[in-house]
C-alpha cells in the first residue's frame, strides 16, 4: 500500500490541513469500529444517507487515533484539538482523488469489469486464470461502489503485472467518478439486467452509464448478442472508435464465435472459432450464467495471446466463487470463520477485522496458509504479515505451508505444518476449545477439509443468514427515525430462529441501543457471550430476579406482584436505582398494567427508592392492519395518557416505546424516544418491498428415482403420480421445522430457478419432490425458502405467519452466517 504524509494528502485532495503536516499514513479507514493500526491510519469521515462518520471522531480520539479527513470542521473541539485534520469539501470525492493519484503511479495495465450480473465471478475467474503466469492484484470481494473502488485501488499490490477492478453503480453520474478513479486500459462488460434499475429510466440509459467506465480504455470486451450493449457502443462516437473485441453464439464476424455447445453431466464442451481456427475447450460448469462468464474470460485471454493449452489448464481448475466469509459453530464451543478460498495480505486484513468483532469467546486463533504470488520475498511478505497480526489479538497461530511455516520470526507458540494433511492428522493434539477461529488459506491448500473437521454440525440442510442484508435492513429502519431516537432489536427465540449471540454480536457492532429477549436465560447467554448492550427481559420469572441483577439485565414489570418481588430482591442486594421497564396495557390485553391501575402504580413507584423506571412501554395489537388504524391510534393515545400520569408522579420522564416493525413504518408519530425492531430486521414487511431477505433454508438432493404412473409416494400412500415421474428425496423433514401441511403439492421448493412441488407426506427427516422433466442430479442445491421462494408465501400456504416458520427451524439445522 502507498504511504503519504498529511501535507501530500491535503494537496492531492484540495483540502486544508490542521495539525502535523509530516505525519505519515498508509491505511485508509472508513469504519470507526475497525481501526487496527492507530499510528498509521487516517479515518475518513463520510456523510451518507444513513450515517455520519463525524459522529465517531471523539470516540476514535479516545481510542488513540490522531489522523482524520473530515468535511465538517465544526466537530473540532478543545478535547481533540491536538489531533491532525485534513478538511475537504467532500470526503468521498477526496477518497477517490487519493486513489486516482496512486493509480497514476502504478504501471501495470488495469482491467475494469462492470455489468448487471457476473462482475465478481468474472473478476475472480480472470484473476485465477491470469495468476498461472503472472502476479495479479484485484479488488477484494464485492468492493465495487463509490467507496469500495478507491479502497480497492489503495490496497493493490504494486508488484503485480495486472490489476483487475470491479465497478458497479446504482444511479446516474456515478460511473463517471469511478472512471476517473480507475482509468482502465481494458474494459469488460458482462451483461445488462434489472438489478438496481430503480434509478434508471430504462436499460438503454443504464447501458450508457455503465459504458462510461470505458471512455478512455484502449479495448472493450463484450458479448455481441446483448443487443442493448451492442447498440449503446455503436451509437457512441468515442466508444465505437475503440478496439472492440466481442464474442457471439450467432454472429460469425465476431472475434470469437461459439459454434458448438455440448452439455454433459458435470461439464460443457465448447467449440470455438477464432481467426478461422477451431478450438475445443472444456468448461467445468453446465449452467448458462457460468458459461457466459467463462466466454468473457476466454475472449480476453485469447485476444491477449494466451496459449490455448494454458487456457484449458486454467479453466479446468475454476471453482464456484465464494466471495464471502462463512461463520458456523465449531466443536468444543468454538466459532469457525471460514475464508478458505483465497489468501492475500488485504483479504487477510479484512478477515481479521471480522474476527475481532467476535466477542463470544475470549481467545482467538488463526489458521493461515502460505500467501502466493505476492511479488515480494518471503521475508518481506511475512514480516509484513506479522506486523499486521500484531495489531490484533491472536492467541494461537497455526502456520501451514513450506514458506510460512519456515519463516523464522513467527510468534512464540506458533504451531507449524508444511501441509494441510499434517494439520488434519494432528488436530486432536491441541486445544482450540472456546476460541474464535479464522481459517484463511489459498485454494490450493484445501482448507475446506479443516472447516469440515472443526465444524460442529454435519447436517446437509442449513439455514444461511446473510449478515450484510441484515445490516441493510437495520439501516433502512434507522433511516426512518428522527435523530436521537433509540432502537431496540428483538433477539428473542434465537433472533427469530437465526441465532443468538451471532446476531446479537453483529447488532452490538452496529451500535444499536438495546436488545430484547423473552426469558432471563436468553439474556444470561448473551452476557456470557460478551454482549454488553442493555438487554430487556420481557418475561422474567420471580425465581430469575437474582440472575437479572447478577448479569445486569432489565426486567419488564407488568404486575403489582412482580413489582413487589423485584423490589425485595433489589433491596436485599443493597442496590439503588436498579433499572426496570414498566409494561402498560393500552389495548392489546396481554401483559401489562391496565389504565385503571395507573393511579395505584404511580403511588407505589413513588415509594420505591431502589427502582429506576428506565422506560414505560406498550404493545400495538394491529399496527400492520390499515383496517385497524383507528384502534391503533386510540392505543397510542391511551399509552400517552398513562405515561403522562406516571411520569408526573415519579418526577422524571422515562423512555417511551410502543411501535414494532410495522409501527415504525406506519406510525412515525409514535416513535417517541425508542422503537422496537423485530421481524422487519429479517426482511419481512407488508409495506416495504426494498427490504432484503436474510434467511435461506437450503438442502441437497440425496437420491433420484424413477417411478411409473399410478405409483404411490411416501407414508399412507398419500402421494400418487399420474405419469411416469422422477422423484428426488431431500434430507429435510418436520423434525427440521418443515411443516407437514406443505406435503402433497401444497408447497414447493426451488431447484435451478424452477419451482418443484412436494409429493407425498412430509416425513420426520426427509421429504420427496417431483423433478420430472428437470435436468438434476444428486447433490444439486434445493431452496426451501429464501429470496427465490419467499417465506411469506410459504407461510400463506400453511395458514400461518413468517414468525412461526422462522422460529420452527430446529436446532439440528446448522446456521451459517454469511458476510460478503
Amino acid at each position: 500500500m502507498p504511504e503519504f504524509n498529511l501535507e501530500q494528502i491535503s494537496k492531492i485532495t484540495g483540502g486544508k490541513i490542521k495539525g502535523s503536516k509530516t505525519q505519515i499514513v498508509d491505511l485508509l479507514e472508513i469504519d470507526s469500529r475497525r481501526i487496527s493500526n492507530k499510528d498509521r491510519s487516517i479515518f475518513i469521515a463520510i456523510k451518507g444517507e444513513r450515517h455520519n462518520g463525524h459522529l465517531y471522531i471523539n470516540d476514535l480520539y479516545e481510542r488513540g487515533l490522531r489522523n482524520f479527513l473530515i468535511e465538517d470542521p465544526s466537530i473540532i473541539n478543545s478535547k481533540i484539538n491536538d489531533a491532525n485534520f485534513v478538511i475537504v469539501p467532500d470526503s468521498v470525492e477526496a477518497l477517490q482523488k487519493l486513489a486516482a493519484h496512486y493509480r497514476r503511479q502504478l504501471s501495470m495495465p488495469f482491467v475494469a469489469i462492470t455489468g448487471s450480473n457476473g462482475k465478481t465471478v468474472v473478476k475472480e475467474w480472470l484473476f485465477q486464470c491470469l495468476s498461472y503466469k503472472s502476479i495479479v492484484s484485484r479488488s477484494p470481494r464485492s468492493y465495487n461502489s463509490q467507496i469500495g473502488v478507491p479502497l480497492s485501488i489503495w490496497m493493490l499490490n504494486e508488484h503485480a503485472s495486472w490489476a483487475i477492478i470491479e465497478a458497479g453503480i446504482s444511479r446516474t453520474g456515478e460511473m463517471q467518478k469511478l472512471e476517473k478513479t480507475i482509468g482502465p486500459d481494458y474494459g469488460i462488460i458482462t451483461n445488462l439486467g434489472p438489478a438496481h434499475q430503480e434509478n434508471f429510466k430504462n436499460l438503454e440509459q443504464k447501458a450508457r452509464e455503465k459504458l462510461t467506465l470505458f471512455k478512455h480504455a484502449k479495448i472493450i470486451y463484450y458479448c455481441y448478442d446483448h443487443e442493448i450493449i451492442r447498440e449503446a457502443i455503436s451509437a457512441d462516437r468515442i466508444l465505437s472508435s475503440k478496439q472492440l473485441i466481442s464474442w457471439s453464439k450467432h454472429c460469425t464476424e465476431c472475434f470469437l464465435s461459439v459454434t458448438g455447445t455440448e452439455k454433459k453431466k458435470h461439464y460443457t464442451l465448447l467449440t470455438l472459432s477464432v481467426a478461422k481456427e477451431t478450438y475445443k475447450l472444456t468448461i467445468p460448469f453446465t449452467d448458462d450464467a457460468s458459461l457466459e462468464n467463462c466466454l468473457h474470460i476466454i475472449t480476453f485471454l485469447l485476444h491477449n495471446k494466451n496459449d490455448i493449452q494454458a487456457i484449458q489448464h486454467a479453466l479446468k481448475d475454476l471453482t464456484p466463487v465464494a466471495m464471502r466469509l462463512e461463520q458456523v459453530r465449531g466443536i468444543n464451543n468454538s466459532t469457525i470463520i471460514n475464508d478458505s478460498y483465497n489468501s492475500d495480505y488485504n483479504s487477510l486484513r479484512i478477515a481479521l477485522d471480522y474476527l475481532s468483532m467476535q466477542k463470544q469467546h475470549k481467545k482467538y486463533a488463526l489458521i493461515l496458509s502460505d500467501i502466493q504470488q505476492s511479488g515480494q520475498t518471503s521475508n518481506e511478505l511475512y514480516s509484513g504479515v506479522m506486523k499486521l497480526l500484531s495489531s490484533y489479538q491472536i492467541d494461537q497461530l497455526i502456520a501451514i505451508g513450506p514458506h510460512l511455516s519456515n519463516f523464522r520470526n513467527l510468534p512464540a507458540g506458533t504451531i507449524r505444518y508444511e501441509t494441510t494433511g499434517e494439520l488434519l492428522n494432528s488436530l486432536s493434539g491441541f486445544d482450540l476449545s472456546d476460541h474464535s477461529i479464522l481459517i484463511k488459506g489459498a485454494r490450493e491448500f484445501g482448507f475446506e477439509e479443516i472447516v469440515k473437521a472443526l465444524s460442529e454440525k454435519k447436517h446437509t440442510t442449513v439455514l444461511e443468514i446473510n449478515l450484510n442484508h441484515l445490516v441493510s435492513n437495520l439501516n433502512y429502519f434507522r433511516n426512518s427515525l428522527q435523530a436521537g431516537t433509540k432502537i431496540m432489536v428483538m433477539v428473542k427465540a434465537l433472533s427469530y430462529g437465526s441465532g443468538s449471540y451471532e446476531i446479537a454480536s453483529l447488532l452490538q457492532h452496529e451500535k444499536v441501543d438495546y436488545l430484547g429477549v423473552a426469558f432471563a436465560d436468553e439474556g444470561v447467554e448473551l452476557r456470557q457471550a460478551g454482549i454488553t448492550l442493555p438487554i430487556l427481559i420481557m418475561l422474567p420469572s420471580a425465581d430469575s430476579y437474582e440472575k437479572l441483577i447478577e448479569y445486569q439485565l432489565e426486567p419488564e414489570i407488568y404486575s403489582f406482584s412482580g413489582l413487589e418481588a423485584i423490589s425485595k430482591v433489589i433491596s436485599a442486594s443493597q442496590i439503588i436505582d436498579y433499572p426496570v421497564q414498566i409494561k402498560l396495557d393500552s389495548g392489546m390485553h396481554r401483559l401489562g398494567f391496565m389504565p385503571d391501575e395507573i393511579p395505584e402504580l404511580a403511588k407505589r413507584l413513588s415509594t420505591y427508592r431502589n427502582i429506576k423506571v428506565k422506560a414505560l412501554f406498550s404493545h400495538l395489537a394491529a399496527s400492520d392492519s390499515p383496517d385497524e388504524d383507528a384502534f391503533t391510534t386510540k392505543q397510542i393515545q391511551i399509552f400517552q395518557d398513562m405515561y403522562n400520569t406516571l411520569s408526573n408522579h415519579i418526577g422524571y420522564k422515562p423512555l417511551r416505546h410502543i411501535v414494532n416493525s410495522a409501527g415504525i413504518e406506519r406510525f412515525p408519530q409514535a416513535h417517541y424516544e425508542m422503537v422496537r425492531l423485530g421481524i422487519g430486521l429479517h426482511g419481512i414487511s407488508g409495506i416495504q418491498k426494498k427490504l432484503k431477505t436474510i434467511s435461506t433454508l437450503k438442502t441437497q438432493i440425496s437420491q433420484i428415482k424413477s417411478v411409473t404412473r399410478n405409483d404411490t409416494i411416501g407414508y399412507n400412500r398419500r402421494g400418487r403420480v399420474d405419469r411416469d415421474s422422477s422423484i428426488a428425496i431431500i434430507p429435510v423433514g418436520y423434525a427440521d421445522g418443515l411443516n407437514r401441511k406443505l406435503g402433497n403439492h401444497n408447497g414447493q421448493v426451488v431447484i435451478k430457478d424452477q419451482y418443484v412441488p412436494f409429493v407425498g407426506d412430509i416425513c420426520m427427516d426427509m421429504c420427496m419432490i417431483d423433478v420430472t422433466g428437470l435436468k438434476v442430479r444428486e447433490g444439486d442445491e434445493v431452496i426451501v425458502f429464501g429470496e427465490k421462494n419467499p417465506i411469506h408465501e410459504l407461510a400463506k400456504k400453511i395458514d400461518t405467519i413468517p414468525y412461526e416458520v422462522l422460529t420452527s427451524i430446529s436446532s439440528r439445522v446448522n446456521r451459517i452466517y454469511i458476510n460478503e
